[in-house]
């Protein structure tokens, strides 16, 4: 499990450990994040061994020892940097983590028999505007392309987890708490919203899926606008002045887009798996084209070249729409 110490994958980390598995292997790269699941482990799940192992996904030698001393049947990949607005000022930590992490991960599973890997994605990754968006789609061409008989690969596209770190929920519950204002960036934004069950139940599906090299699909439902959420939240505050609490429109940041998509028009739905996903198959570069240009990927993060990244993510991901932070970086 990558990112295990965070608010998803702690989550599906309890989920997994109830279960009984053989062993699980925690990896994250948050020292506080990896000893909290680790401990609970320890109090809740004494009886089900399991490892804690300080590290990133983007660490090559580092994960094929993991591989070769414990010899995973399945990894759940939930490692990632999401935040969108500061990941415009750290475009090249978002590439390297989520994009570069995602291939070296892939690589590694292939390399050691891995059954099976899944991996969690965003309804970002689709038509990206966001350096974030268009690296978490880099990471799921990166698992369709790659995915095939030594290794069963998919992408889980998630909508907003409502509630995990950063998201707009205890954001504008902080708000309200502080009296306000709450902030919301446009009258008309909207997003789609999951509950962190829903988002474990569709991960742990993936990862029972008959199909390979598929983006997998939860039912989402309609688009929530985000003044109502804050105007419900702002009801439902226990202070009876609550009610009292402004709303502040702040314009659409960096990388925000007004609403997100559930899929590119070039996708093709081919059906349902288990749990209710929807199969959807993605167009994907040859396999020598994807090494190519991870490799060109990680030439350009070295030498710290924003422009010839920006311009490779493009050709990656010809959707992707550079914000004006991106666009003024790279002059």
């Amino acid at each position: 499990m990558t990112g295990a110490g965070g608010y998803i994958g702690s989550a599906l980390v309890k989920a997994i450990a109830a279960a009984g598995p053989k062993r699980l292997v925690l990896l994250d790269s948050s020292e506080s994040n990896l000893f909290g699941v680790y401990s609970y482990l320890k109090e809740a799940h004494a009886d089900v061994p399991h490892e804690a192992i300080l590290g990133s996904v983007t660490d090559a030698g580092l994960l094929n020892g993991i591989f070769k001393r414990f010899q995973p049947r399945i990894v759940y990949h939930a490692a990632a940097l999401k935040h969108v607005t500061l990941l415009e000022l750290n475009p090249f930590a978002a590439v390297h983590n989520n994009a570069v992490g995602t291939y070296t991960l892939a690589q590694a599973t292939i390399q050691h028999g891995v059954p099976a890997l899944v991996s969690v994605s965003t309804d970002k990754a689709v038509n990206p505007h966001s350096i974030m968006g268009a690296s978490k789609r880099i990471a799921e061409l990166t698992v369709a392309t790659l995915s095939g008989p030594r290794c069963r690969m998919n992408a889980v596209r998630l909508g907003n987890v409502a509630g995990s770190t950063g998201s707009v929920v205890p954001i504008f519950l902080e708000q309200i708490s502080r009296g306000g204002p709450v902030t919301v960036t446009h009258p008309d934004a909207s997003r789609y919203f999951m509950s962190l069950d829903a988002a474990v139940e569709a991960i742990l599906a993936a990862g029972e899926a008959d199909c390979s090299g598929k983006i997998l699909l939860p039912g989402l439902g309609e688009p929530e606008r985000i003044g109502d959420l804050a105007r419900l939240l702002i009801e439902k505050a226990e202070d009876g002045s609550a009610n009292e609490i402004p709303i502040q429109l702040i314009g659409l940041r960096p990388g925000e887009k007004l609403t997100e998509d559930l899929i590119f028009k070039t996708e093709v739905r081919e059906g349902s798996a288990t749990g209710g996903l929807q199969v959807i198959r993605t167009p994907i570069p040859a396999p020598a084209e994807l090494h190519d240009h991870m490799e060109q990927t990680a030439c350009l993060l070295a030498t710290g070249d924003l422009a010839g990244l920006v311009k490779t993510i493009c050709a990656i991901v010809p959707e992707y729409e550079p914000s004006s932070v991106i666009r003024s970086a790279v002059g």
